[in-house]
């Protein structure tokens, strides 16, 4: 297809893309399903799974293989639109006092997942259906253990934020933990990403690009004031492009790392300066996310085909799977709650918001297709995973909260009584 050709088409598949996502985010809401959940079915319901069983021409028209890239590349906008304002949203002053638990849970939740993971695929092997050819064992038990000890940060702290428990303690562990948990794994896929090239020169990059991050940061913090004064005297229309240039610059740091792009927006989120003409320039991004994020989701379900998982063996390590995730980041980040000296309730709903992949393992999947680390069969296996794990958390936080009330009713029916 000539550009020409493409950009009508781009513009259809944007419209139906929207349309789909916000029909199924409608109908899963009654469930208590935040919109992302909405987007992430909808991509998976307009690719090869549904759409193309059921109407393929229909889906071969609407998304084309040349139109593919167009669609990632302007996700991609979206995506780091979207953790901006996650890092915007954030605040740092909310994890003093819970430094303890939070370590203690980030390294639970990284470690159990990577090890049972891989042993997954090292007793799996060859019978499961799912390793790439030409990829040491190795490699694709590393990638898929570090693939599950994700966090769906963004996920997480949308439902944080949607729920009003942003000031909660759990809450606040929950954001610690998952961002700290996140930023690791991506350091370890970077040294997975080493291993399958040969070289150590990825990791090594992604470790000192997370310490020219930090640094970055730091002088960003103390800029503060001298930038949102300088903002003050900019005229308003001059600041969003000035904006847009630092999400993309940080972007692109962070990519070229080995980092990904979503770590740099969500650091420039955290430390961007406030002021009341900067808030209004951040408030005018946020349609962005809102528009091309589920792109993202699109371009993610266009690559997943559970047909793939009617194989009996396939089927069987996706199960695995499932169950690794399942006990590997709600079990241990539970256990680890507990040993930190948090109650009951509190370590479950951090295990239970711990344990929702969403997002970011679709960012990682991508990565890995694209570097042939994932085949489609283990794309597919890997996809339900983050489907069942983030669907459960917010049905599982309400489970908690009625289980917590209910002694509580008793209490006052009995007074009232």
């Amino acid at each position: 297809m000539t550009p020409a050709e493409l950009a009508p088409a781009f513009f259809l598949s944007v419209v139906v893309i929207l349309a789909v996502c916000r029909l199924v985010s409608r109908l899963l809401r009654p469930l208590g399903q935040p919109p992302v959940v909405g987007e992430m079915l909808a991509g998976v319901v307009l690719g090869p799974s549904v759409l193309g069983a059921l109407l393929p021409g229909v889906e071969a028209g609407l998304f084309p293989g040349e139109l593919r890239p167009v669609l990632y590349v302007v996700g991609q906008i979206g995506l780091v639109a979207f953790m901006f304002h996650v890092g915007w949203d954030f605040r740092v002053d909310r994890l003093r006092g819970v430094a303890r638990p939070v370590g203690l849970i980030s390294a639970a939740g990284v470690l159990v997942p990577v090890l049972l993971g891989a042993a997954l695929v090292v007793v799996a092997g060859e019978r499961g259906g799912v390793l790439a050819e030409g990829v040491p064992l190795v490699v694709s038990a590393l990638f898929t253990g570090v693939a599950l000890a994700v966090t769906a940060f963004p996920m997480l702290a949308r439902i944080i934020s949607e729920r009003g428990l942003t000031g909660s303690r759990f809450g606040s562990i929950a954001l610690g933990a998952g961002a700290v948990d996140d930023a690791v794994a991506w350091v370890l896929l970077a040294a997975v990403f080493s291993i399958a090239a040969g070289s150590a020169g990825l990791v090594s990059i992604a470790v000192a690009g997370a310490f020219g991050l930090l640094a970055a940061m730091a002088v960003c913090l103390r800029l503060h004031g001298r930038t949102a004064l300088l903002a003050d005297r900019t005229a308003p229309e001059n600041l969003l492009p000035v904006l847009v240039g630092a999400l993309f610059l940080a972007a692109w740091y962070t990519d070229v790392v080995g980092l990904y792009a979503v770590f740099g927006a969500f650091s420039l989120g955290v430390v961007f300066p406030r002021s009341e003409r900067l808030d209004h320039t951040v408030a005018a991004l946020r349609p962005v996310g809102a528009v091309f994020l589920p792109l993202f989701f699109t371009y993610s379900g266009l690559n997943t085909d559970f047909a793939l998982l009617g194989d009996g063996s396939v089927l069987l390590f996706t199960a695995g799977c499932v169950v690794v995730a399942v006990a590997g980041k709600f079990g241990a980040c539970w256990l680890a709650a507990r040993a930190a000296g948090e109650p009951n309730g509190v370590a479950l709903r951090v295990g239970a918001l711990m344990n929702a992949r969403g997002l970011m393992q679709l960012i990682a999947l991508n990565l890995g297709l694209a570097a042939g680390i994932v085949t489609q069969a283990m794309f597919s296996a890997l996809v339900v995973v983050a489907l069942v794990t983030t669907v459960m958390a917010p049905p599982l936080l309400a489970f908690l909260d009625r289980r917590e009330r209910a002694p509580q009713r008793a209490v006052r029916d009995a007074v009232g009584a």
